[in-house]
Parts: C-alpha cells; structure tokens; sequence
C-alpha cells in the first residue's frame, strides 16, 4: 500500500481542500502518514498570500536535496503561481497543481503511478471545484462546504484572482443537499466558505443571495450551528446581519477584513469602499438584536502608508473595539498591481507599526474578555489538552474556553468533544477564556 503524507498552510478553504485531496488519495487504496520520512507521496497544499508562507513550501522541499525514492508535489496557490518554475527551484517535484485543478488528480496520480517524471494542473476554467463525495473530513463535528470559488474583486495587493481564478457559485440546492448528508452524517456545525461568501450568486433558477442561502442552510434539521467566511465589506450587505437576529443557528461572530483605516490607502488598495462605508456596516452589526462579535484583517506597512494612515487604522481599532484581528505586515506579492505603487515601506518601520497595533489590540481583547467573566457561554467541545488537564471548546462567537468539568475530568472511558456545554467564565485572557463547566447544567449537558 502507498503511503502519503499532507501538510497544508494558509486559511480554511486550503484545510478543506486538503481534505479533498485526502480523499482522493485514500480512494485510491493510500494511507496517510505522520511524517514525510515514511511517505512515498509527499504533498505541500500551499498558500501564497504572504512571502512568508511561501518561503516555508520552498524551505520544506529544501530539507530533501532529492526525492529519495518519494514523489513530491505542490498544491494549491503557490503551485498556481509559480507554475512549471517550481521545477526550476526544486527540481525533484514531480507534480504541480492548482486548486481548481484537484478534479483531475485521479488522472494525474494515474500518470505519475505509471512513471511520468513531471505533470501539471494549472487550468482556471474548470466549474467542477466545488465539493466531492471523497472529501475525507478531519472534523467529526464541524464540516467545510465551499459556496463560491475565486474572487472578481482586483484589491492592488491579492493574488487570489490569479491563483483561485474569477467567481464561480455553486447551486443552492447542491449545498442544501450537502448540508443534509452532513447533518445525517453527524455533523452539527457547518462553515460556509469561499474567498468573497457574501458576493455568491446562486446560478439555479432559485436565484438565491447569500442572506437567503445563508439562512436555508441553517434550517437543515440537525444542524446547529452555521459560520462563514470570509466577507468583503463591498458586497456585505444589511440582510446578512437580518438572517443572524432571526436565526439563533448562524452564529454571532462575522469576519469583516478592513485592512486599513485610512481612506486613501483603502483606495490605493483597490478596496471599492471608504473608512466611512466600511463603519456602516459596522454599525448594522453593533446595531443587531444579538451581541455580535467582530473579526477583521489588517495589513501595515502597504505601498505609500503615511504615519498618518498609521494613526487611523489605530483610531479604527478603538472605534470598532473588534474582539480579534489577524494582522500582518504587507508583502509585495508577485502578479499584483501593487508592485507598481512604489513608495514601499522599510521593513524595520512594518514591524514597527505591527507590533504598535498588535499591542493596542491586545488591550482591546483582554478589557472585552474580561467583561465576559462570571457569565455562562456555550461551547461546542473540541477536544482535550492533557497538558494543562482543561477540556477546549469554542463559543458561537468564536471565542475559546479552556474549562474543567467535575462531570467528566478526564476523557478516561468517555469525551465530552462533540458535546455542547454550558460553562461559566472564571478567568479572561486575550486570546482565550477560562472555565468551569455549570453545575447548573452539567446533568442536563452529559444526557
């Protein structure tokens, strides 16, 4: 039996289509290893929205001068992007191949099983990228259903439209129809996701928007909790916010990529929307029945930012009070027009900023948190960490609770991962809570 091994970088939807590939592969009689030192096909599913993750793939297959008697290959938006160069820099990968090119792995693997030195996947034009009956889930609780494939937006600093290609929308039925076999299944959270999930266009006679399809997914009998991401603030639109209030099953918790507080560096990164625009739709969350958290992107540091366009992302953190961001410095990315921008910034000065705005939010996260202390959230299990004897959960809001519970202390003959429970807060972080699971519900939870 043939061995392979997977490592995956980058955001969700690369995580659900290693579980694409994951699927293939054990369809094909494979069995997956722990390590690339016992596989015989080593994959790298790639992401290529920063150097840095990019550098990692090129450092990984530097650690095997050679294949050794392995097969390697390179998936996903680095693959894309560098195409046939890859062989260049690393001349023992045997395949390439982009993300709307897995359809065709059963035929690639084919030719590789039967001696071919070196092939690619590299097409754009395929429709059938969507989701597979062989996708191996990694999750037993949670499902991924991707929604939409690609992006049509031009933001001066993403490589996504040449790597995912324009925007394809999936039918509503066909992702009603597979929220239904994951309900069957087991499955009681799903995540919608696509590179834009708010900008899908159902191509069926149905005609749905997001709002409409976002709320048919989380009538699915046995689902109970619906996520998504990740939104433009373009396309985010009022109803979104209208199908959270009157559906408890879509959860509270919206990721809103700013990137910038500043107006003009918004417009020079081809952003189509203004500070003001973007605080809008805050507004209509802030503005919601339910408590809604509030997740963003921050990129410092891109082409031309002024200390200025600094101060106003920072004043944007204290407006909005978001409950966690993701933030990075800006990497010059090929392919992208903002390599023409000019008047990029020193990479001392990035880090600079960074570690500014990183610190101001660290305060934002532990002062919302600490409200939360003393309240009773509830959490879907994940798992247990044997390290620090707490069980993991996470919120609707996407919080994270570390917790004990007298109930069950130790997953020793039983686990509480898959359970919704209800804990109470006892101590805040800035990146997590901590818990006790309630007395008040433990018998009623463990049922």
């Amino acid at each position: 039996m043939k061995r392979f091994y997977i490592e995956t970088f980058g955001c969700q939807m690369n995580v659900h289509d290693s579980e694409k590939v994951t699927g293939t592969l054990l369809a094909r009689g494979y069995s997956q290893v722990d390590t690339p030192e016992a596989a015989d096909l080593v994959l790298y599913n790639t992401c290529s929205i920063r150097d840095k993750a990019e550098q990692k793939v090129y450092s990984r297959l530097r650690q095997f001068k050679n294949g050794n008697g392995r097969l390697f290959g390179v998936l996903g938006c680095v693959a894309q992007q560098e195409g046939e160069r890859i062989f260049e820099r690393a001349p023992h990968v045997n395949l390439v191949c982009g993300s709307a090119s897995y359809n065709r792995l059963p035929e690639l693997l084919s030719q590789l099983e039967g001696g071919a030195r070196r092939v690619t996947g590299l097409g754009l034009d395929t429709e059938e990228t969507f989701e597979t009956p062989l996708a191996r889930r990694d999750n037993p609780h949670r499902a991924y259903i991707t929604i939409i494939e690609g992006c049509d937006k031009t933001c001066a600093y993403c490589v996504v439209p040449f790597t995912r290609g324009p925007e394809r929308s999936r039918p509503s039925a066909s992702v009603l129809e597979e929220a239904r076999r994951l309900a069957d299944a087991g499955y009681s959270e799903i995540q919608l996701l696509g590179q834009n999930v708010n900008s899908y266009r159902d191509p069926s006679p149905a005609g749905w928007d997001f709002a409409s399809l976002l709320d048919g997914v989380a009538r699915t009998p046995g689902i109970r909790r619906v996520r998504f991401t990740t939104s433009h603030p373009r396309d985010f639109v009022k109803a979104i916010v209208e199908a959270i209030d009157a559906n408890p099953v879509i959860c509270n918790h919206v990721h809103l990529p700013v990137q910038s507080g500043s107006t003009r560096v918004l417009e020079r990164m081809q952003r189509l929307y203004t500070r003001e625009q973007y605080l809008e739709r805050i507004g209509w969350l802030k503005g919601a029945r339910r408590a809604i958290a509030i997740s963003t992107d921050v990129i410092v540091g891109f082409a031309g930012e002024s200390e200025e366009d600094f101060e106003q992302t920072l004043s944007l953190l204290k407006e909005v009070e978001y409950d966690s961001i993701f933030s990075f410095k800006y990497s010059p990315r090929p392919n992208t027009p903002a390599l023409g921008l000019g008047d990029h910034i020193p990479d001392e000065e990035k880090g600079r900023r960074l570690t500014i705005l990183q610190e101001k939010q660290r305060t934002i996260q532990m002062r919302r948190h600490a409200a939360l202390v003393g309240g009773v959230e509830e959490v879907l299990v994940e798992g247990y960490n044997f390290a620090t004897g707490q069980w993991i959960g996470r919120t609707s809001q996407n919080r994270i609770v570390n917790f004990t519970s007298a109930a069950m202390p130790a997953p020793e003959g039983g686990t509480l991962a898959g359970r919704y429970l209800r804990v109470r807060v006892t101590r805040a972080g800035p990146n997590s809570l901590a818990g006790e699971h309630a007395e008040d519900g433990a018998a009623r939870d463990l049922l």
